[in-house]
């Protein structure tokens, strides 16, 4: 009785960290105090239907239907909050499925081995082999994987195939149709499926972090480009200051003093958006230049209030923070009146938070409160995906992101615990 009861509480320990595995790795729509309450009351309510589960049938056969117990209603749960709905959910959630059967088959194995089959080796294997992974995943893995899923959009599809190839896999050789360590002739077959699924997973992450990688320098040329474009731009500027000048004095001697003034503020606004001297950092700089032009272009106002100085700050990711965000203001822009395309960006410090708002007009119908991440349609819609994007670059330098509507705007607001100098 008490092995039975060991096996039992270790199955219940399997199941609870399957979810936490998954819930460390995908990426929700909601923030992180919303996403927590939400997991814990969505999987409080299936953990305690499974408790009693598996007290009226047995433990054993939980196992045995763990698929439809706990797989597919978890699946579902975390499909509705979840911000990616298509294939990188998928491996996200056939990766911490497969994690868990991986490490519940390889304990099974050394405990009816290794341990003489009554279960206190399985037992306290699996009490210290899921909390082991899981921290190193959230040492080594946790990090890269979010911006991986926020970084590369190809490639998913084939990878979750596999995954759910090796899920159903695992099932079939581990459980059916009786359980492994009564079917002595499969044992070799199952060792072998095991050892081939950590290849397999090496490789699919080898693969997918160098597309990662690609991104990356992909993402640092666009940057360097937009510093030469700024470059250029001043360099031509500097070009047409003699005409500037040339055109200025021949007002000032007609007498033109009004006229003057007028021509002087027009030189000034130009310079400033040449120049982009919108603060001392020259990555920040060339992000906002490129934008001041492109939000010309549509005739929207873009209105900056950048307070910061030459201090050292996470420039990569305040750059793809401002990028997408502003992206995401001139889409949504592009869908109201010429008159009224308006957007600002702020940058400043509070205490010792760096605080960065984008606000910029919508439509009226759209309507998002604190702490909801909006979806996308793309078409028709305010606001795309870029926002996970930015709640994954706010959130990797130890900030956060929250996103609302008020009085007709639609405002970002990224927190990073940063100190001003």
């Amino acid at each position: 009785m008490q092995n039975t009861v060991l096996r039992d509480l270790s199955v219940l320990w399997a199941m609870f960290h399957v979810i936490f595995l998954f819930v460390m790795l995908f990426r929700s729509r909601y923030n992180r105090r919303r996403t927590a309450l939400l997991a814990g009351i969505g999987m409080g309510i299936l953990m305690m239907s499974n408790m009693v589960l598996g007290w009226v049938f047995g433990f054993g056969f939980l196992g045995k239907m763990f698929f439809f117990t706990c797989s597919i209603p978890s699946f579902v749960f975390f499909y509705v909050i979840s911000a990616d709905k298509k294939f990188r959910f998928l491996f996200t959630f056939c990766l911490a499925d497969t994690t868990s059967i991986w490490i519940m088959a390889v304990t099974n194995l050394l405990d009816f081995y290794l341990g003489g089959g009554n279960h206190v080796l399985m037992f306290f294997s699996r009490l210290i082999a899921f909390p082991l992974v899981e921290y190193l995943a959230y040492r080594f893995l946790r990090k890269p994987y979010l911006e991986l899923q926020a970084a590369v959009e190809k490639g998913w599809g084939i990878f979750s195939g596999m995954t759910m190839l090796y899920y159903v896999l695992l099932v079939l050789v581990v459980q059916y149709p009786v359980n492994i360590v009564e079917r002595p002739e499969d044992v070799l077959v199952c060792v072998l499926v095991l050892v081939l699924m950590l290849f397999t997973y090496s490789v699919m992450f080898s693969s997918l972090y160098g597309q990662f990688l690609l991104y990356r320098k992909q993402q640092n040329e666009r940057i360097l480009q937009e510093q030469l474009e700024s470059q250029q731009r001043i360099r031509k500027l500097k070009h047409d200051m003699k005409g500037y000048t040339i055109t200025l004095a021949g007002l000032l001697a007609a007498g033109n003093v009004e006229e003057a003034m007028d021509y002087l503020s027009n030189v000034q606004g130009e310079m400033d958006a040449c120049m982009g001297q919108h603060c001392a950092n020259p990555y920040i700089n060339a992000v906002l230049g490129s934008y001041v032009q492109k939000f010309e272009q549509i005739g929207a106002a873009l209105k900056l209030d950048i307070q910061i100085g030459d201090e050292q700050l996470p420039y990569m990711e305040l750059c793809q923070i401002l990028s997408n965000g502003l992206e995401n203001a001139r889409d949504a822009l592009l869908e109201l009146p010429q008159e009224h395309r308006e957007a600002m960006v702020h940058m400043g410090y509070n205490k010792k938070r760096l605080i960065i708002r984008i606000k910029n007009s919508c439509s009226s119908g759209l309507k998002v409160e604190k702490g909801t991440i909006p979806g996308t349609t793309k078409k028709g819609a305010d606001h795309g995906f870029g926002l996970m994007t930015m709640l994954e670059a706010a959130q990797k330098i130890g900030g956060d992101m929250i996103c609302y509507t008020e009085t007709g705007h639609f405002i970002v607001d990224a927190l990073i615990p940063v100190k001003a100098k």
